[in-house]
């Protein structure tokens, strides 16, 4: 499987858009949510307005030069909190695959970018609201030794010290 990762830029932010449709979970044999769930607040913030300070993301693409999958993170505030908000000095991650390209490695590649840039620039530690029963994410988080601090709703927030 060739690919290749590169940082977000500004003209991502529609691929930010999908992959956040993505990364909602959606057991097996259930109904997908309706793309109308990005307009929520609560969803939106996760891509709306890409590149404000302090957002930081790679995009894996194939070898035609085609986004498959994108790991970000982003700072929020209590007042503004994500579902995995643990702090406001703590970025939250969001993370997805296409689904063509899932279970071949992109996920780990792109998460240990991710986690090798923080360590550079120093940051103690990060979070992220997953779905316990999406088995193969909790396995690669765990991978990365994120840990289970809080249950909300139907996901868990994980927190991992880097």
């Amino acid at each position: 499987m060739q690919y290749t990762i590169r940082i977000v830029d500004v003209q991502d932010e529609p691929f930010l858009w999908e992959m956040l449709y993505e990364s909602m979970y959606v057991p097996e044999g259930q109904e997908a949510f309706s793309r109308d769930i990005l307009k929520e607040p609560v969803i939106s913030k996760y891509a709306e307005g890409w590149g404000r300070k302090g957002d930081l993301g790679y995009i894996a693409v194939n070898h035609r030069n085609e986004p498959v999958g994108s790991v970000t993170i982003r700072y929020f505030d209590e007042a503004n909190a994500g579902f995995g908000y643990v702090g406001n000095d703590v970025p939250e991650l969001g993370m997805a695959i296409t689904e063509a390209y899932r279970g071949k490695g992109i996920g780990n590649a792109l998460l240990k970018t991710m986690v090798e840039e923080l360590r550079r620039k120093q940051v103690s530690k990060i979070s992220l609201s997953v779905d316990p029963n999406n088995v193969p994410a909790m396995k690669l988080y765990q991978r990365f030794g994120f840990k289970v601090v809080g249950v909300s709703g139907t996901s868990v927030t994980m927190v991992a010290e880097l």
